[in-house]
């Protein structure tokens, strides 16, 4: 009975002694830190990753992530600095770097970073026209990380590493306008492009113009050349095209003829002149002194 006895009592002890083995080990992963907590108050010393004996009953061990935290800001509709409605999302990453005062000083800090992730998202887009929504993504990105970082890194034990709009949805009114004044703007461009293009052709085109004015068999060379591009094409129909000084030519002739014509000394009229002898007043017949 004494034995019996006895061996009861020693699995009983070996019982609490597991029991009190199995409440006072703790272990800490490698991202985690663990926080002790001793009849409600905070212990100084953070444990680190492994493994940790603590107080049965008397302590009590948190574990704080110290990974980083990736949350989604759900989209918010905001009225921009040119008064542009918008509705734009976000995506804040952060990472505790304090996890006494993670713990300690805001419930649940996920959902207050998401609240201020929020409530700063609407602030700074309204500060910011829709230009710079659109185009400066850097400039909004750093702003929003500069003010979601202010209230939570010192209180509550935060680091904001990156904050990046995700993605900006506009009115479909504004898209067309938007899509409108792009198409404007393309094709002033290639009526500038195309304005220049021929400013420079054309200067080009003087500067060959004079050289070959220098030199008179140019013409003619420029001309047979015309002539074979044309008939390398296999064409049966050939076109001579006509010299623009020969166009010339009887151009000035025709001028010529106009001006003699209007002063009334044309070729027949001369010749009229000539062969008819003049009368004097008395009728006697004058000749020619010629």
């Amino acid at each position: 009975m004494v034995a019996a006895a006895g061996f009861v009592g020693l699995v009983i002890v070996v019982v609490l002694v597991a029991l009190l083995i199995a409440l006072s080990v703790r272990m800490v992963q490698q991202y985690q830190r663990g926080i002790v907590f001793r009849f409600g108050r905070v212990l100084e010393r953070i444990r680190q990753p492994g493994l940790h004996l603590i107080v049965p009953v008397a302590d009590r061990m948190v574990r704080v992530s110290m990974q980083t935290t990736v949350i989604g800001v759900p989209a918010q509709g905001a009225i921009t600095k040119d008064n542009v409605t918008l509705t734009v999302d976000a995506v804040v990453y952060y990472r505790v770097v304090d996890p006494v005062k993670a713990l300690v000083n805001v419930r649940d800090y996920p959902s207050a970073v998401l609240q201020v992730a929020q409530t700063a998202l609407r602030s700074v887009i309204g500060k910011a026209d829709l230009d710079t929504v659109l185009g400066d993504r850097d400039r909004i990105n750093a702003e929003l990380k500069a003010v979601i970082d202010a209230p939570t890194e010192k209180p509550w034990g935060l680091l904001i590493e990156r904050v990046e709009v995700k993605d900006v949805s506009l009115p479909e009114g504004m898209k067309r306008s938007m899509s409108r004044q792009a198409e404007a703007e393309r094709e002033r461009r290639a009526r500038v492009i195309a304005a220049d293009g021929e400013f420079q052709a054309s200067r080009r085109l003087a500067d060959a113009s004079r050289a070959m004015a220098d030199t008179p068999g140019a013409y003619q060379l420029r001309l047979l050349q015309t002539v074979v591009d044309v008939a390398a094409e296999k064409n049966s129909t050939l076109v001579m095209p006509v010299p623009v000084e020969l166009l010339r030519f009887f151009d000035k002739m025709a001028a010529g003829s106009r001006e003699q014509a209007g002063a009334g000394h044309g070729p027949l009229q001369q010749a009229a002149a000539e062969a008819v002898p003049s009368v004097s007043g008395d009728g006697h017949r004058r000749e020619d002194p010629r």
